[in-house]
């Protein structure tokens, strides 16, 4: 259920209903899709995935976080790529990062500065945001702040204290968290029985082949380690004659 062909079949059925929209377009709607992607771990599968999207006239919203030990969003190589996917009509917004914070102000100011420096550093306007493991706290406060869109917003999520089957709500919500998809799998009788509706993907659980979840972090890793290898491959003369033990070793042998 994670393969580029998989993903293909969740966005015709999008298109199917001429309801795809961005977070601005959603506003004035009173019938929407928005696919979402909050990037965790892997800037590169996020753009592997947009180019899926790009291979079939589609696009949607990637939220990238600005403090993460997993990549830095604004080496060369990664500023490249999402410079790119902006460029190619995907929308690009802030995956923030609670980080231990629970003063909501402090919440809203952290959020404002964060999206402004991610302007400042791509060179076009961010301004929307989406929150990485919202608490209920944060959900409940459903944070509004000027010119700025929330991903969990009122408008585009239904927060309840204690979700169920039975929990009525506006906006029909659906996530692949953990390999698992919460709150439905987006098929037909989903996507087509709700008028308002969100989706959420985590790319780096996206690949060409598909994997179940053990699988997927095993590939990952691989890729991560490799990327950590050649980075200091590129960085220290002295590593080149070491790279290849490395890349057998660490990633054939581990």
């Amino acid at each position: 259920m994670f393969s580029f062909d998989d993903y293909r079949k969740i966005i015709r059925i999008i298109q199917s209903t001429g309801l795809q929209a961005d977070y601005k377009e959603a506003l004035a709607r009173d019938r929407f899709i928005i696919m979402r992607h909050d990037v965790e771990y892997s800037v590169e599968r996020a753009y592997n995935l947009s180019k899926v999207e790009e291979s079939m006239d589609f696009t949607s919203t990637y939220f990238f976080q600005w403090t993460n030990n997993s990549y830095n969003i604004l080496s060369r190589k990664n500023m490249d790529m999402v410079k790119d996917m902006h460029e190619r009509g995907h929308q690009i917004g802030l995956h923030f990062a609670l980080n231990g914070m629970t003063d909501m102000e402090q919440v809203k100011r952290q959020i404002a500065k964060e999206m402004q420096m991610l302007s400042e550093m791509f060179g076009f306007v961010v301004d929307t945001f989406s929150i990485h493991r919202p608490s209920k706290d944060v959900l409940r406060e459903n944070i509004k702040l000027p010119g700025i869109i929330n991903a969990y917003q009122d408008d585009f999520f239904t927060f309840a204290e204690n979700v169920t089957e039975e929990t009525p709500v506006t906006v029909k919500y659906m996530s692949d968290a953990n390999h698992i998809w919460r709150y439905g799998y987006p098929d037909e009788q989903n996507i087509l029985s709700n008028d308002k509706v969100q989706i959420l993907t985590h790319p780096f659980a996206w690949t060409k082949k598909g994997y179940d979840n053990f699988e997927n972090y095993k590939t990952l890793v691989k890729e991560k380690t490799t990327e950590v290898i050649d980075s200091i491959n590129n960085e220290c003369k002295d590593f080149g004659e070491y790279r290849d033990w490395f890349l057998e070793n660490a990633i054939l042998h581990p």
